[in-house]
């Protein structure tokens, strides 16, 4: 295996891993996550091993909650891997009657 395939199983699987857990705690109606590790590329935090990531989750249990218990819900379901996969996360957290006025 070359280097840039070893390193793209690791990431898919990471990916992967993050939206199984979130989709297991959450059961979002949507659940995008991007890698934007290659963008932090000389950061400490890419040292690290963690990665960068962007997630949208659009979720039932979101409506009715503040921005920060949306995310406290995500990073709850992430806290372990927190210490070894992910450096980043931001996170765009959205009920299902908000997604006719936010725009992708």
């Amino acid at each position: 295996m070359t280097e840039i395939s070893v390193w793209l199983n690791k990431t898919m699987n990471r990916i992967d891993n993050i939206q199984t857990r979130l989709k297991n705690t959450l059961s979002p109606l949507e659940c995008a996550l991007e890698d934007e590790s290659a963008l932090h590329a000389g950061h400490p935090g890419a040292a690290s091993g963690g990665g960068h990531y962007r997630l949208r989750l659009v979720c039932h249990q979101f409506e009715g909650l503040s921005l920060v218990a949306r995310h406290r819900l995500v990073y709850d379901a992430v806290r372990d891997l927190m210490q070894t996969d992910i450096h980043a996360l931001a996170i765009v957290a959205l009920a299902p009657s908000e997604i006719a006025h936010i725009p992708d």
